[in-house]
Order: structure tokens, then sequence, then C-alpha cells
């Protein structure tokens, strides 16, 4: 018997530990993987390891956020006061972008500490947290670096009474690409601290653009900085239902508390004389509650007092911008700014002179004076103008940071910024209207017919249908004979005419007559003429069918009139002047689809139509009225010419009697009443031949007569 191992048992044997040296090593490699990974998750982020990450923000991470300390060696950059967006921005930087928008990219939030651990800054509020998270869910946001444009770091700078200032300039010039601060953008609102209150931001920030909510003409830098407003969490409170219109207690209320004492002494003369001032000041029994303003021992409850004015005023204090300004626009009341180097929010792009009045503080004892004088229409104007400027662009911090990086973008790519129009102009209201469209079944005829009202001008209606007969697409004539105390001619006196002609003869003598849907009609296209528009060209009228075809929804035709707005009386005025806007197209010569002629005569809204008939006038207003509001267009005028009538037929005119324009203005007043809105539209447009006024031989133009103004 043999006392050794056998092969098989020392091959297991060796098996054995192989396995157990393997197991062995890759514990010890998982053990130093661990702590590897553990050692760098407690390394503080250095160099460019800050600007690697994408930033993630949310209540768990605003509680744990990682500590960066500033080291001592580190130097701040200068501001630099003369900077410009051409100076100081490097554009090149967004030339990577084909989306027409710029990249922001947002440094990781850290609490940067000094060197004995002391943080720099206290921790973010909520208006600085609505703020970031309003640039993080934005179209410009990019989470890499290499992509953005313009770096925002994220201290909270809004109120500079709780940073550091000399510190967080060191601290600026550790981030990885500061670059001595181009293309960055720090976030403040309240610039300054006691006594002095500086107005502007008191960080060395190199060559970065600051916002900020207290620049003063010799702080701002044009179109680099961007003015803020001064947020108020009051006034986003306000109960914005409250009817406008609604008859207020007080001209003017002054609110603020702290106003410097020159202002004060004067308000106090002013409110002593007048009793339409509210002089407001903080309450004796409990100054600290914001909500809470006094006269005396009159309590009134803030700021939902402004909402009981039309005048609220906004005077410089200790700081120029005061959140005054955005409690009176959300409550509906027309600030009065007294503060006369103030730089006003996004001034840039918001036209303050639509929802303000500003006044020269030398001119404070004439407030009074100033504010009587102005007119109830321009006062409904800035109000309907400050609810749309307060809601899109300062109702909440989010707002204010999609206007600033909107403001930002708009310097870069300047072929996309937003208009004057586009920034300053609310939305027109427009009534809800049901889609329209114009009945398609095949007409019995082609071409256009003819519709001519007449009484007993007989010479010139004969001129009217000679011309009318020579236009290529005109299939018939009807003429509206609209005398019943006279019988039309005997055929025998009618001119030859080469196109079909029917004579119609009514009952009365109505104008609404011209627009009764005539079974003769046998076209869609109908040319309403009146029977003195002798100056018509037969190329003119072809040209007007044409147009028509291509808009048979809309009222085209050739003497064109408007509607402006009369500041003295209130009221709409009708206006017969050469101007180039329109809104009507006069139906004396106007062509139009005959579907309109049963809805003027079976559906026109209230009395309109038998105020025509009584009144002998308006009917083409009213089928204008009419067309307008189906459709929400406004009409074509046609060709160049302003005059159409014969000048002996002209002193016989009706319509160029004064009394006869008042009727037509107290017309557009009395129909939008009736509607419940003014639904004509405005225009300035024209269609002209193509060629008709080149030197060209007459062979290449298709309408060779049209005629001149």
């Amino acid at each position: 018997m043999s006392t050794g191992l056998s092969p098989w048992n020392h091959q297991n044997r060796t098996k054995n530990a192989n396995f157990r040296q393997f197991f062995l090593s890759f514990a010890c490699f998982l053990l130093l993987l661990i702590l590897l990974f553990g050692s760098i998750q407690f390394i503080p982020f250095r160099g460019q390891k800050i600007g690697l990450s994408a930033t993630v923000i949310d209540r768990f991470s605003i509680d744990h956020i990682q500590e960066f300390t500033v080291p001592i060696n580190a130097t701040a950059t200068k501001t630099q006061r003369n900077c410009t967006y051409y100076t100081c921005f490097d554009v090149y930087k967004c030339s990577h972008t084909h989306t027409g928008k710029i990249g922001v990219y947002l440094y990781p939030l850290l609490e940067y500490v000094d060197h004995e651990g002391t943080p720099i800054t206290r921790k973010i509020t909520q208006e600085f947290y609505e703020l970031i998270q309003a640039i993080l869910s934005s179209k410009y946001y990019t989470p890499d670096p290499s992509q953005a444009c313009l770096f925002i770091p994220l201290f909270d700078l809004l109120n500079q009474n709780r940073i550091r200032p000399q510190d967080v300039g060191r601290a600026l010039s550790t981030l990885p690409f500061w670059n001595e601060g181009r293309n960055h953008l720090l976030l403040n609102i309240l610039p300054g601290s006691m006594p002095e209150y500086a107005q502007y931001l008191e960080v060395d920030s190199g060559y970065a653009m600051v916002t900020s909510g207290g620049f003063s003409s010799w702080t701002y830098r044009p179109e680099f900085d961007i003015s803020i407003p001064v947020y108020s969490p009051l006034a986003s409170k306000l109960n914005s239902g409250i009817d406008p219109h609604s008859k207020k207690s007080w001209l003017v209320i002054s609110s603020q508390p702290n106003i410097p004492e020159e202002f004060r002494n004067q308000l106090t003369d002013i409110a002593s004389e007048q009793p339409h001032f509210l002089l407001l000041d903080r309450c004796s029994v409990d100054p600290l509650n914001v909500h809470l303003r006094c006269r005396d021992d009159e309590v009134y409850t803030y700021p939902n007092i402004l909402q009981n004015t039309t005048f609220c005023l906004v005077i410089r204090g200790a700081r120029l911008g005061q959140p005054v300004l955005m409690e009176a626009l959300a409550a509906g009341c027309i600030p009065v700014i007294i503060a006369d180097s103030y730089i006003l929010p996004y001034s840039e792009v918001v036209d303050w002179k639509r929802i303000s009045i500003q006044i020269y503080e030398e001119n404070l004892p004439k407030l009074m004076d100033i504010l009587r004088a102005v007119s109830i229409s321009r006062l409904e104007e800035m109000r309907r103008n400050a609810q749309f400027i307060y809601q899109s662009y300062f109702s909440s911090m989010k707002q204010i940071g999609l206007t600033t990086l909107r403001i930002i973008n708009d310097r870069v790519f300047p072929h996309q910024r937003l208009t004057y129009a586009q920034w300053n102009d609310p939305p027109e209201p427009r009534p809800i209207r049901n889609t329209f469209i114009l009945p398609m079944g095949p007409p019995r005829s082609q071409g256009f017919t003819a519709v001519v009202l007449t009484y007993d001008r007989l010479e010139s209606l004969f001129i009217v249908l000679e011309r009318l007969s020579k236009t290529p697409s005109l299939t018939k004539m009807v003429v509206v004979w609209n005398n019943q105390q006279k019988d039309p001619p005997p055929v025998s006196s009618w001119p030859r005419l080469p196109k079909p002609l029917q004579i119609v003869r009514t009952k009365h003598n109505q104008l609404s007559n011209r627009f009764y849907p005539y079974p003769e009609i046998e076209t869609d296209a109908i040319l309403a003429m009146d029977d003195d528009i002798v100056m018509l060209t037969s190329d003119e009228v072809e040209f007007g069918f044409e147009v028509w075809r291509q808009f048979p929804d809309r009222i085209v035709g050739f003497p064109s009139r408007t509607h402006i707005w009369d500041s003295g009386t209130h009221r709409w005025k009708y206006e017969s002047e050469w101007m180039n806007n329109i809104s009507m197209v006069l139906t004396g010569a106007a062509f139009y689809h005959r579907y309109y002629n049963y809805v003027y005569s079976t559906a026109m809204p209230g009395d309109i139509k038998k105020w025509v008939d009584d009144h002998m006038n308006c009917e083409d207003i009213a089928m204008n009225f009419l067309v307008a509001n189906m459709t929400g267009k406004a009409p074509i005028k046609v060709a160049p010419r302003k005059k159409f009538k014969c000048p002996e037929c002209v002193s016989n005119e009706l319509s160029v009697e004064p009394s006869h324009m008042t009727e037509r203005s107290e017309c557009i007043n009395r129909f939008a009443d009736i509607y419940g809105t003014l639904p004509l539209q405005s225009v300035e447009f024209r269609a002209d031949p193509v060629l008709y006024k080149d030197n060209l031989p007459d062979a290449f133009k298709r309408y060779k007569d049209i005629g001149s103004l």
C-alpha cells in the first residue's frame, strides 16, 4: 500500500488553491475600487471639474450643497465700467449654433467658503431658486459648456446685503470658464449696502454683464447691462379679477414707507389740500406688518388698497428701484414715477410712456394738475397696455428670467429679434366667430353681374352702362330702378349694348334694394355700381374682377374709406380724406359674393337694415360691417384711382354735405354698438396690375388703361 497522495487528490488540492487565490485577488480588487470611488466622492470640485457636470437643482440638492474653498491667493477681476456689447461680449462664441438662440450654461451649485470655512453668501432665496428653475427649463439652457455662449454662476446675488462682495469677486475668478467675466451674467436685483446704497452691484465682475433693479443713468451700461424689476411677492398675491373700469375712491395714492424727507414734506402739503390724494405710511402700532398701511388712525390692507385708485406714486428712495412699481402694475394702477435718473426695467424694449406717467422730481408740486389732464381714453389704453406688459414680463421670477434671456438673445441674433409692436402691443381682442366658408355650388353663369342702382340720372346711367358693357368678363347688367314716381324710359331710349340688360323695378325707394338677392343675378360675382361712377375704365373693372376671383370672400373695389378714433368725443369717426390705410370699400363700385345679398336681406343684426332704409344712408358701411364680421378680414382696394365721378356731378351730391358725413360717423358707432364690437379691419394695402406704371410698350401690358389718382 502506498502512503503518498494519489494523482487525483493532488490535482484537486491544486485547483482549490488556485480558486482561493483568484477569489482573494478579486475581493482585493473590489475593495480598492470602493476605496478609490469613495475618496473621489469627497474631493471638492477643483479647476475644470466644476464645469463638467450637468446642473441639477432641487430641494434635496439645496440642503446638501458641496463646499468649495476659495483659495487665499484668488484675485478678483476689476469691473470694467466702460463695457459695451461690442467690446466686452464675445459674440463669436455663439457662432457654433444654427438654431437662432443662445446656449446658456449654469455652473454647478456649490457653497463657496473662505479659508476659515465661513460662507461668503447666504443660503439661496426662493426668488433665486425660481429664477434658476426658469432658466433650466427654458429653450436656451444647455448642460454642455462647449455649446454655451452665456454662463451664469449660481451665486445668489439678488440682494447685496446677503453677500460679502469682495469675497464673491475672488470666488468668481476661480470659475473654470470665467475668462475675466466675458460672456457671463450676474443676477442681482437690490444693489448697494447701507448707508450709501450704491446704484450698482459692488462686486468685482470684470467684463461680465449684470442685471439690477436699481441702475441709474450714471451706472447703467446701455445695451450691455439689463435693468430688471424689483420683484414683489405681495404683487403676485393680488386678485387680478378686479374690474379696472370700476369707480375708484382715490385719484392717487402714495403708499411707500421711508420716503426721503424732502419728498415727504411736499406730499404732506398736497394731501392736506387735495381730498382725492391718499398719503399712507407704515402703521405705528405694527410697523413690521407689510400687509398694512395707515393714515393717522385709518388702517388699510396693502397692497389691495392700490386697486381702489387710478394712479400710484413710485418715488425715489434709498434705492432707485422700488417694489411698489410692480405692486401698482399688478393692482391695475397707473404708476406715476418720480425718479429722475432711474433706468426703468427692460427699458431697452418696453415703452414705459405707454404704461406710466413720468414726472421730474422738481415738478412734484404740480402732481395733481398733471394727473387731472390725462384723458379717459389714454387711461384706458394705459391700463390695457400695463396689464399686458406686467403679465408678460414682470409677473413672476420665471417671466423675469425668460425676458432677460430673450433680450440677450435678440442682441446676439438681431435678425430674429422681436419688433417694437411685439414687445409692447397687447393682442387685439377678437370676437369668437365660426369658421366662414362661402357656398361653393356652381353658378348658373360665369363672369360677373353688374347691379346698378339708379333713380333718375339717365345721362350718367347710360354712360356707366356703355363703359361696363365693354368689360370682357361681364355677363349681364341689372338696373335696379328705385324711382316709384317715374317709369323707366322706353326701350328705344336706351343705348344699344353688346351685353344683356335687365331692368328691375322696386316697390319702395330704399337703399337696401341694391343688396336684394334678385333671381336675375346668375353669377357668384356681383359688381355693385352707382349710376354716377363714370370714370372707371373697362380695364380697371376687369382687373378688379380678377382680384376678386383670388379673394371671393372679401369686398374688392375702388373707392375706399377708413374709420378713426376721435379722442375729443371718445367716438369713432368716418374719414373720407385720402389716407394710406383703409377699412371700408364703398359699394358704389365694388365686387362681392352674391351670398352676402342673402345675409344682408335676411340676417342683418339688430335694426341696421331698417335704420339704413329710414335714413337713406350707410348701406355701404352696413355691408362692410357684415363682411368684416363674418370673415374677420379687411377689404381690398384696387388700382390707384381715387376720383370716380365727373366734376359737374359732385356739386349736387348728398355725400358732400357736412350733415351727411356726421351721420355716417354716427352709423359706425351705432353699428358697433349693435355688433358689440367694431369688426372693421384696417389695412395698408392696394392691388395694382403688374407693369402698369412701367415705361413699356402696351403690348407687354395686360391692363393698359388704368387711371391715375
